[in-house]
């Protein structure tokens, strides 16, 4: 099957605002705001353990090997059709549970379009279920509409995503100056812990940092990718930073964690500095841009890692249909469609025999280990595929390969850790043998599937490989 033909359809900005909307999380800041002040040294352990490592090792390898596929072309390259084939795998898969627990986040923040958490809804199954069903049919339709289209709604997203930023930043700022601080800063608050339940919470910290590799599985539509993907990560990574650090010390100053919801954190700072201060307008904007950038996120990450199966398919590790891209459109259509049914296939079985909270913290811990999984062997691969002589298309750091090479065993170490600390079952969570059985079944089942799928493509490429011996000999 002769490889299709992509089209390049992100310039420098639409990766800049492509980097804000996948590798920032509104979640997140409501999840670390939860832990108290200590949250902002967390947040900058985890810039200097895992964001900046990361950005180094992706940025040099995009600007050596710009091909589709990012990790798992590198992979492939580094240790063979197996590992690319398996980092591809449990990548892809990992967001698969990611996409339920994001529109989940939206579901809880949607409740204050009129002005207030919906008490009865927000303990409601159904109505988190229908909504994060909902987003996830409309983000999966505009990505098999192509690239040229749903570029706009990762561009309108990540504008929104930092407009709702600045606006809890602001409203921080003015709970702080007018009713002083509502969670106490002293040098005792800002220590981190090192409790099993503050450990969990730094690898999903570690998690949070990620998401620079994620333009790399879509290099082949990057105009110009060498340059731009370097050049377009230090651009947004400022606005990263500001989202989870200014967003956390806003929510810090206007509620305290003991009052603050992990889900919808966020909302509920904004909702209660606005009618404080007799701005209740400001809520159900402020809602409805947190929800356009939760549809954005999720259709950034459903383009993105889409593209995983479509390599495997034209390396025929998965059926061809995955390797065909939509000839009026351009997408990945076999790969999209199926990943949003087993995605919606999560939603149910993540909230089966628990609570929405439950439901939630089981997702995201399947999401952590199964996406870290990969991690390992994209940092890995840096040390073999910076070998050799400095190029003319590198961009390589100051300090050259030394850095590099270090980068990727910061990395390596960070990823190692947050997959073992992430195997803990959070301290608020009834059932721990419960939600550990399904962390590690959902993880399990993951890496097996992925497993077996290459086993039997290894067996038929091996079956015609001799078929074709065979008839080559024959006389």
């Amino acid at each position: 099957m002769a490889e299709p033909v992509l089209r390049r359809s992100l310039g420098l900005a639409d990766v800049t605002l492509f980097f804000i909307i996948a590798a920032s999380n509104l979640q997140w800041v409501a999840a670390a705001a939860v832990t108290g002040p200590s949250s902002l040294v967390v947040w900058a352990v985890g810039w200097a353990c895992m964001f900046l490592p990361l950005s180094i090792v992706v940025v040099f390898l995009s600007s050596r090997h710009p091909d589709e596929g990012g990790l798992y072309v590198w992979s492939k390259r580094a240790f063979g059709p197996f590992a690319g084939f398996l980092s591809g795998w449990t990548y892809w898969t990992s967001n698969l549970p990611y996409f339920p627990a994001l529109l989940y986040f939206m579901a809880g923040n949607l409740l204050f379009v009129h002005g207030g958490r919906a008490s009865v809804l927000s303990g409601s199954p159904t109505y988190f279920i229908t909504i994060s069903l909902i987003g996830l049919a409309f983000a999966t339709f505009l990505n098999v509409l192509g690239l040229d289209i749903e570029k706009w709604l990762n561009n309108v997203g990540a504008a929104s995503r930092w407009s709702v930023t600045l606006v809890l930043i602001g409203l921080g700022v003015f709970a702080w100056h007018k009713f002083g601080m509502a969670t106490p800063v002293s040098a005792a608050t800002v220590r981190p812990g090192l409790s099993v339940t503050d450990l969990i919470f730094w690898s999903t910290i570690a998690f949070a940092w990620t998401g620079p590799e994620a333009i790399s599985f879509m290099a082949g539509e990057v105009k110009q990718a060498r340059r731009t993907i370097g050049y377009a990560l230090a651009m947004a990574a400022p606005v990263i930073a500001i989202i989870y650090v200014g967003g956390t010390a806003a929510v810090l100053a206007i509620l305290p964690p003991d009052q603050t919801n992990a889900i919808y954190g966020v909302m509920q700072s904004i909702g209660t500095a606005a009618s404080r201060i007799g701005w209740d307008f400001i809520t159900p904007v402020a809602a409805i841009l947190v929800m356009i950038s939760c549809l954005a996120s999720a259709g950034a990450w459903l383009g993105a890692v889409a593209r995983l199966p479509f390599v495997a398919g034209l390396d025929a590790y998965l059926p061809k249909g995955f390797g065909r891209m939509h000839p009026r459109w351009g997408s990945p259509v076999a790969a999209l469609c199926t990943q949003a049914i087993i995605a919606a296939a999560f939603i149910f079985l993540g909230q089966g025999g628990t609570s929405v909270r439950g439901a939630y913290d089981v997702l995201v811990s399947t999401t952590v280990i199964s996406t870290l999984i990969p991690f390992l062997l994209l940092f890995a691969s840096a040390f073999p595929l910076s070998a050799g002589p400095p190029r003319p298309e590198d961009l390589r750091p100051v300090g050259g390969r030394f850095t590099v090479l270090l980068a990727a065993m910061i990395g390596f170490l960070t990823t190692l850790i947050a997959v073992i600390l992430a195997l803990v079952p959070p301290a608020n969570e009834p059932n721990k043998a419960l939600a550990l059985v399904k962390i590690l079944g959902l993880t399990g089942a993951m890496v097996g599937g992925g497993v077996a799928f290459y086993a039997a493509a290894a067996r038929r490429k091996r079956k015609l490989a001799a078929a074709e011996a065979a008839v080559v000999a024959r006389p």
